[in-house]
């Protein structure tokens, strides 16, 4: 099935170089886990801060478990620090 994975900011940098902008569509099996797609782009887990499947905050307990379904857009946003 197919999602679309986003990062921003300085997760940008995770992404594989034939990204589009800060999004890469991918092919994933139905039992893959928001867990295993931060895993499997080598995200280090302090910078893995605010995540949103279709626009839906996912809770840091969630993640490791919660599936994704065909169509999904899952994004991650590292914390923000600003002045």
């Amino acid at each position: 099935m197919k999602i679309t994975f986003k990062l921003f900011a300085t997760l940008t940098d995770y992404l594989p170089v034939e990204r589009k902008y800060n999004a890469v569509e991918l092919d994933i099996d139905p039992s893959t886990t928001i867990g295993d797609l931060i895993a499997r782009f080598n995200l280090p887990q302090k910078l893995v801060h605010l995540v949103l499947v279709n626009g839906i905050y996912i809770e840091p307990t969630d993640r490791l478990t919660r599936t994704l379904q065909n169509g999904d857009a899952l994004a991650i946003w590292p914390p923000v620090a600003g002045g």
